[in-house]
């Protein structure tokens, strides 16, 4: 399990024990969250749905499909002060995922997502080695175009009707954030081009 530090927070997976401080966190925020997600179904706000979803983000990172994250802050490591998903694993010629997040209202302005996301972004390249990092936000959520911004991410577009948010299909900010040095290892390296032959067109 993925266990990051910065000066302010402890960056992590969640685990048993965080299923109640999870819950608090998704029923607190619940309404100040609403504008920028997807409509979530009840079950989202039950401890019973975060006992089989806490289980299960850590079957995906094993797997190589995600990387889900939780912001606990050092002065109170019992709350939830945030999440930061990286998901969408794809490998072989792409090398990419895509990043999402969110703060709990009582954290906003203090800079904790740029200092979580600084680490997590750190393993991601490092450890996971991937090569990109995409994220996508409402043109309208500066707050989130600044955090991106501050880590380096740059805008690449606008895509039309490209997440169902609150229940309407609304257009996004297209971001990426590149490896600095990417190196693939060797078993990679040989997906990878295997998988570049299969797409490429014929040759004579």
């Amino acid at each position: 399990m993925v266990r990051l530090e910065t000066r302010r927070l402890v960056v992590r997976h969640g685990r048993m024990a965080d299923v109640a401080s999870v819950t608090r966190y998704v029923r607190e925020n619940r309404e100040f969250l609403a504008p920028w997600e997807p409509v979530r179904h009840e079950a989202w706000f039950t401890e019973d749905y975060w006992r089989m979803r806490l289980a299960q983000d850590v079957r995906d990172y094993f797997q190589d499909r995600s990387l889900r994250l939780f912001l606990f802050p050092r002065q109170s490591p019992g709350e939830v002060a945030g999440v930061a998903n990286f998901t969408n694993v794809i490998r072989g010629s792409f090398q990419a995922c895509h990043l999402g997040y969110a703060l709990a209202a009582r954290h906003v302005g203090q800079g904790l997502m740029t200092e979580a996301l600084g680490a997590a972004l750190d393993f991601v390249f490092r450890e996971m080695r991937l090569h990109r990092v995409m994220a996508a936000h409402l043109p309208e959520n500066e707050r989130s175009a600044a955090v991106l911004r501050r880590l380096g991410f740059q805008r690449e577009g606008l895509a039309r009707d490209y997440l169902l948010i609150g229940g309407r299909w609304r257009d996004h900010v297209l971001n990426s954030k590149l490896a600095p040095d990417w190196r693939p290892d060797p078993e990679e390296a040989f997906l990878a081009s295997r998988c570049a032959d299969a797409v490429s067109p014929e040759r004579p």
